[in-house]
């Protein structure tokens, strides 16, 4: 058994060194693809040079061009952009390893979903992930993959029956995290299986004096725009760990959707803009539309809205107090064994957020976050950890009304 606190700093390590490896992947990703578009043809450019584009930075200027296949000759040194994608995907596939499936009790079974065992859970997880690459590279490499808007919208279709099937077997955080590692498995994939054979195929071309399949090319360069696509809905799906008004929605499945759809239209926006075709401007209200429409998606589907519908009506400062007595009583009973100054829940070394809730003074204090977190929604206890009762949750929402009459 690893030491709470030793474990805690694991966990940390791993999170920074992911954020890390992802800022150097999403950001070498989203300059080449800039680059790709922002490249001009001019006279005088060498054969096989598609264009080139000078760019300024740090003090220096610099002159770059691309080949539309390869140059004729292989350069004496070459730069591979991989090591960025595959020490991203590693880092998160440690990380999910080590909270989702070793601690699957508090942050992935859902007993109101499905009452996995603990050893069921990467199973199906990992094999979730594995399938659904086997789908996604099938789709490509299918007639289909010559069309790539019907490709698209395919894939878009897909990532939602992915995101409902993981709702139906995990959390609502362990499925959005899921849908987000599902789309992240399918971009480092893209780039270990397909993106850099390809390229080595070209650089073996040329070593041995023939002229590479421009094919090879056209492959790489799809996997490349659907990353770019995808990236933005990735980065929203793992961090919505932290804001469960949108995993714990009973239409989670459509804001995903609706991610999905802000995220690749401001992808469009920046690579029109790029490439010089104009600025979108109509893409923002888009954007803007379907972020509108998920957050009244999360208004409307969250858990909690019975609970604050039986919770209305004015308080006279006893009622207040009596309602308080016993909401204190409630997050005491199912929140304090982690929320104190000592927790006593095993593998729990400190309160998490360093939130304290065994005081009536510090849970007066995290009145809103109590809101959020177990009337709004019933992100906590996680999964219902503590069997947390409606009764329960109607008692804390109570006192919150009533605070808020009081209030106002």
């Amino acid at each position: 058994m690893i030491d709470p606190q030793i474990s805690e700093w694991i966990s940390q390590l791993l999170r920074w060194v992911h954020v890390i490896t992802a800022i150097a992947w999403i950001g070498s990703s989203f300059y080449f693809i800039h680059l790709d578009l922002s490249l001009k043809r001019r006279d005088g450019l060498p054969p096989g040079v598609g264009g080139e584009a000078w760019q300024v930075h740090g003090g220096g200027f610099y002159n770059m061009r691309k080949y539309l296949v390869a140059p004729p000759e292989l350069p004496k040194e070459l730069t591979w952009f991989k090591w960025e994608s595959y020490s991203t995907w590693i880092t998160g596939f440690f990380l999910i390893v080590w909270v989702y499936y070793l601690h699957a009790d508090l942050y992935t079974v859902d007993p109101a979903v499905r009452a996995l065992a603990s050893w069921q859970v990467p199973l199906v997880g990992i094999g979730g992930l594995a399938l659904s690459w086997l789908v996604y590279e099938g789709l490509c490499r299918s007639p289909l993959g010559r069309n790539d808007v019907a490709l698209g919208c395919v894939l878009f279709v897909y990532i939602l029956a992915a995101a409902y099937a993981f709702t139906h077997l995990f959390s609502g955080r362990a499925a959005f995290l899921h849908t987000g590692a599902m789309i992240a498995t399918w971009m480092s994939a893209s780039v270990f299986f397909v993106i850099i054979p390809n390229q080595k195929k070209v650089v073996a071309d040329l070593l041995a004096g023939r002229s590479p399949d421009p094919a090879l090319g056209k492959q790489a360069k799809q996997r490349s725009t659907h990353n770019n696509y995808l990236t933005l809905p990735v980065l929203f799906l793992m961090l919505s760990n932290h804001y469960p008004l949108a995993w714990s929605s009973k239409y989670a499945v459509g804001i995903i959707g609706c991610v999905l759809v802000a995220g690749a239209i401001v992808r469009h926006f920046f690579n029109s803009q790029h490439a010089g075709r104009g600025s979108p401007w109509w893409t923002w209200a888009v954007a803007a539309a379907a972020i509108a429409l998920a957050i009244w998606l999360s208004i409307i589907g969250k858990p909690g809205n019975q609970n604050l519908a039986d919770a209305q009506g004015a308080a006279t400062p006893a009622t207040l107090q009596a309602s308080f007595d016993e909401a204190v009583l409630a997050i005491q009973s199912r929140c304090s064994m982690c929320h104190a100054a000592e927790p006593v829940w095993e593998g729990i070394p400190l309160a998490p957020k360093g939130i304290h809730l065994d005081t009536p003074e510090s849970i007066a204090r995290h009145a809103d976050l109590i809101r959020i977190q177990a009337v709004l929604t019933h992100a906590m206890p996680p999964n219902n950890i503590t069997e947390m009762t409606i009764e329960e949750r109607k008692a804390v929402a109570t006192w919150l009304a009533q605070k808020d009459s009081v209030v106002h």
